[in-house]
């Protein structure tokens, strides 16, 4: 197994403090913050690459942002909108790994396709199985399905998305090619919680309201217990060509990756994955007007 180098688990709104990193950094999977999704540039992203400085080895990231032609003279910075990459391990490549020299932490955004691409980092640029980079677009953009090894880790992770010591298992099973029984088992035994939570997502699906172009459900009123949201998004897609859920206060809004309709554009919120967000519910009847306007 190569030598592992730290790996944090981040995403864009709960970056790590810079100055707990060891040595020189990459950055994978982040997405870069935009003041119209509540938390500015400004005030998140800028401070930390500011913080890392000359330590910054390299970020690496697909999610679209107005910022990135701020970045396009830096090397370091390996920036994409979704529509051309729609997974971040496809870019993780030899090449730029090695451009960017060797590194001592490794912030990778703690979903699928965020471990995906510290494990596929670790390994010099190369797949840790023959089609993970497929398996991470799949999962990353609801397109296809993934194979089996990407079915088991996304199952896994979205039934215990907290759960820091499975994403780490995670990543060190990938790396270590999968050869480890006991990191499977235990893999496969949070994957087998997925199941339940799956089957609450469907029941809830059922409560889904027309809303003009979308579909509606407050999953805060009718759930009875944990749920998947991302099966629960797809079961509404199903129904309307944009999925709307309501729960602790936000809405999560969705639609098919290739459907062309951009919600960072409709609500000018200036950065992160077009097909799918997550504001605070007091802007579902703007949201709804822009939608069916027309």
């Amino acid at each position: 197994m190569p030598e592992m180098p730290d790996v944090i688990f981040a995403t864009p709104r709960h970056l790590p403090d810079a100055k707990t990193l060891r040595g020189r950094v990459a950055v994978l999977d982040i997405a870069f913050t935009a003041d119209g999704m509540g938390t500015p540039f400004e005030e998140m992203t800028g401070p930390f690459i500011a913080a890392l400085g000359s330590r910054l080895a390299a970020w690496i990231d697909h999610h679209d942002h107005e910022r990135h032609v701020q970045f396009a003279g830096d090397p370091r910075f390996v920036l994409a909108t979704k529509q051309e990459h729609g997974a971040c391990p496809e870019m993780v490549t030899p090449e730029v790994v090695a451009a960017a020299g060797p590194v001592d932490t490794v912030v990778a955004h703690s979903d699928l396709d965020g471990l995906y691409a510290a494990a596929k980092w670790i390994l010099g640029g190369v797949e840790p199985y023959a089609g993970a980079d497929d398996d991470a677009r799949a999962v990353d953009t609801r397109m296809g399905l993934p194979g089996p090894i990407g079915e088991l880790c996304d199952k896994a992770i979205r039934a215990h998305f907290r759960d820091e010591a499975l994403k780490h298992r995670i990543v060190r099973w990938l790396v270590g090619g999968m050869r480890d029984k006991e990191h499977r088992a235990v893999i496969r035994e949070a994957a087998a919680d997925f199941d339940r939570m799956a089957e609450e997502a469907r029941r809830l699906a059922s409560f889904y309201e027309p809303r003009g172009r979308a579909v509606f459900v407050d999953a805060q009123r009718h759930a009875r217990g944990k749920y998947d949201k991302t099966l629960l998004l797809l079961e509404g897609q199903a129904k309307a060509a944009v999925a709307i859920v309501r729960d602790t206060g936000m809405i999560t809004v969705a639609a098919a990756f290739d459907s062309g309709i951009d919600f960072i554009r409709l609500l000018d919120l200036g950065g992160g994955m077009p097909t799918r967000i997550s504001i605070k519910e007091k802007r579902l009847e703007e949201l709804l007007a822009k939608l069916n306007a027309g």
